[in-house]
């Protein structure tokens, strides 16, 4: 038998017995006042325990509750739990065309929502969060904690947003490095797709890397127009407004890896069947090892034994009866 809190035992059994002490050699403020022999005929008969056994009841009692605070414990050694999970890089579209419309509010914003879902549906997998544009940066490292990793996420506003050309290629450096010691390599990307240019280079990283992608692609084939810091259209050199398009042909490289695409739409079902694909195809993995104890909790008994003791005391007070 042990304490999980042996300090907290030892300080709090000082004052207990210094309180204990007091009590015992202190008399009453009655008896520093009256006579003994004024007091015996100013005391009311009772039947209630005598006052040194109901003093012995309630130290008992607080005894008891200090041993339960202590948290008395049999310990049964240490045990091994292995933690499994997927390892995965998740990474978000930052490009100026994020700001566009075509869906509510705009597709940054959706994109959030739809990692933020992914996290949700990956409650025991690890996490590492990326941003990308014309360069791509780390946000988080790889963690487990999904409350943090959504404040992150929610934490991505417009200011992140780069107007510079979208580079797929440095996001698959990017990719190539974060995922160097996992196995299996697997980076989910959320983006409209950019444009045929921006995709140049990024398949070549995934087949020489062996890294499997998974495509959320947010926007709409009819396109919205693309939108500066003001929330006014971009023109194009010939005067034209700028529109950007659902660019498919990111979902075309995740299928080629062995991934999965899908694209965004309200509600969560999409998230579920790309979590879907990625648990038929990949087993979950062990990431570690962590150490429990494992032992036998006994703070139930003294706190019930105090509480028992503290009720026989406090209804053994004597009460003054009308004759």
């Amino acid at each position: 038998m042990s304490f999980v809190y042996p300090y907290f035992f030892w300080i709090m059994i000082v004052p207990f017995v210094v309180f204990v002490f007091l009590v015992l050699t202190n008399k009453e403020k009655a008896a520093r006042v009256f006579d003994e022999k004024v007091l015996e005929r100013l005391r009311v008969e009772n039947d209630a325990l005598p006052a040194g056994l109901r003093n012995v009841l309630l130290f008992a009692a607080i005894f008891f509750m200090i041993v339960a605070l202590s948290r008395p414990v049999i310990e049964k050694g240490e045990k091994s739990v292995s933690i499994r999970g997927l390892s995965l890089m998740a990474s978000i579209d930052i490009s100026g065309s994020m700001r566009s419309k075509d869906i509510y509010p705009n597709r940054l914003e959706f994109a959030k929502r739809k990692l933020i879902g992914l996290l949700h549906e990956m409650p025991t997998d690890e996490v590492g969060l990326t941003a990308f544009a014309h360069v791509s940066f780390m946000l988080a490292p790889f963690s487990s904690d999904k409350t943090t990793l959504e404040q992150i996420i929610e934490g991505v506003d417009e200011s992140y947003i780069n107007m510079a050309s979208t580079d797929f290629t440095v996001l698959g450096r990017l990719a190539t490095k974060m995922l160097e010691k996992k196995n299996p390599k697997i980076l989910v990307v959320v983006s409209d797709g950019g444009d045929k240019e921006a995709l140049k280079g990024f398949e070549e990283i995934l087949k020489k890397e062996k890294i499997t992608l998974y495509a959320i692609l947010v926007g709409t084939q009819r396109g919205a127009p693309v939108l500066d810091a003001r929330g006014k259209p971009l023109k194009t050199k010939n005067g034209a407004i700028a529109i950007s398009q659902l660019n498919k042909d990111l979902g075309t490289i995740a299928e080629k890896s062995g991934g999965a695409t899908v694209v965004a739409s309200p509600g969560n079902e999409d998230i579920k069947k790309l979590v879907r694909a990625m648990h038929k195809k990949f087993t979950n993995q062990k990431r570690g090892e962590i150490k429990i104890k494992e032992r036998t909790e006994f703070f139930i008994y003294p706190l019930m034994l105090s509480v028992l003791l503290l009720l026989i005391g406090f209804s053994s007070i004597p009460k003054r009866r009308i004759r």
